[in-house]
């Protein structure tokens, strides 16, 4: 369904002009006050993780998701942000993905809104030049994103959020967006209790992630996930920086390789935030991603993965491991978790708005 309220344009505009605020795209310099920023909000909002400074950096790094056209930096009279959005879309994908947040100082004046106007604004343009954007597909199909049979993608917005946050829920419900997918945060203990101990089949080997394994372990994630809600392909650029992020562990993290052929039949990557530890608690090692190629699906590679994702976090001192796991899962991921002694501790929903272009 087509959703006609999205802000109309130059409205998100009025709105933060209206409020003493200007905006502009961040950029290099701005990164500590961007990060601080991003600090004061979840110093208030205390989510799960949140971004920091060297996150940012790799934000300003890519090329398909350009900063000069795809971040809003908002500030008020003194220069200081109190506001920023982001937007992140794979050239030809079928979604647009929002972040950004408000200095708790300066919510409940609009702000937030204005931020989803110009996330709403900017995916229209990120889908309006996609390649073949204009071409109309095959002759009689329709213009792409009319939502006519046989166009192309209706242009969508995906924001996700903790269900802690109920401002932010209130704030995407009220502009139109709705729920599509829930998440689940789950976490195995580590100290005081076993852990299980599984052997692959001789065929298999169990090896550390290296840097050589890079581009394959990209090829075995995009086989792996092709059957995923909502997920894409991931290129060269964003695998990038996935396997180079801040927090990345490849110490902790582990690949299956298929003895005879060399193929990676699975893989668990990994990272740490030290700094988690003082806001949560508890040290915890988390899976960023675990995947298993479909024809060696039924073998135990992913209860193997995670058994030995378990002693690297607890030889590492850690004291769990967690990962994220999508309720609906086709693969049975989330019975395989609960048997591996992982229990869900919080929550998090995707919300899509499908917009049509102003009229």
């Amino acid at each position: 369904m087509l959703i006609n309220d999205a802000p109309m344009p130059g409205s998100w505009r009025d709105a933060l002009a209206g409020e003493g605020l200007a905006w502009r795209p961040a950029d290099e310099p701005d990164i500590a006050a961007w990060a601080a920023l991003i600090a004061r909000t979840a110093e208030a909002e205390r989510p799960v993780w949140f971004e920091r400074a060297a996150d940012l950096e790799q934000v300003l790094q890519s090329t398909k998701n350009h900063p000069a056209a795809n971040t809003l930096l908002v500030l008020d009279g003194g220069s200081i942000p109190r506001a920023y959005a982001r937007i992140t879309k794979n050239p030809d994908g079928d979604k647009a993905y929002g972040f950004g947040c408000v200095d708790p100082a300066w919510q409940r004046r609009g702000i937030g809104t204005a931020l989803l106007g110009w996330l709403s604004e900017r995916t229209l343009e990120r889908f309006a030049e996609d390649p073949g954007a204009d071409d109309g597909g095959p002759e009689g199909s329709g213009t792409k994103g009319s939502g006519t049979e046989g166009s192309g993608p209706v242009p969508r917005l995906r924001v996700h959020m903790e269900q802690q946050h109920e401002h932010q829920q209130r704030l995407l419900r009220r502009n139109g967006f709705r729920v599509v997918r829930y998440f689940n945060e789950m976490h195995r203990r580590l100290d005081g209790v076993p852990l299980p101990e599984v052997r692959l089949d001789d065929g298999l080997e169990l090896a550390t992630m290296r840097p050589e394994l890079t581009e394959e372990v990209r090829l075995a994630h995009n086989a792996a996930f092709r059957d995923h809600w909502g997920s894409e392909p991931r290129d060269e650029e964003s695998w990038g920086f996935t396997v180079n992020d801040p927090q990345a562990r490849p110490d902790l993290s582990a690949v299956v390789l298929d003895r005879s052929s060399g193929i990676v039949a699975g893989y668990q990557l990994a990272s740490h935030d030290p700094d988690s530890a003082v806001s949560r608690g508890y040290s915890e090692g988390y899976t960023e991603l675990l995947g298993v190629r479909r024809e060696y699906r039924g073998r135990g590679v992913a209860r193997a993965l995670l058994a030995d994702a378990m002693r690297r976090f607890a030889a590492a001192g850690m004291d769990r491991a967690s990962l994220d796991v999508d309720s609906e899962n086709p693969t049975g991921a989330l019975a395989l978790y609960e048997k591996m002694g992982y229990a869900a501790v919080n929550r998090s929903l995707a919300w899509d708005k499908e917009l049509a272009p102003p009229t």
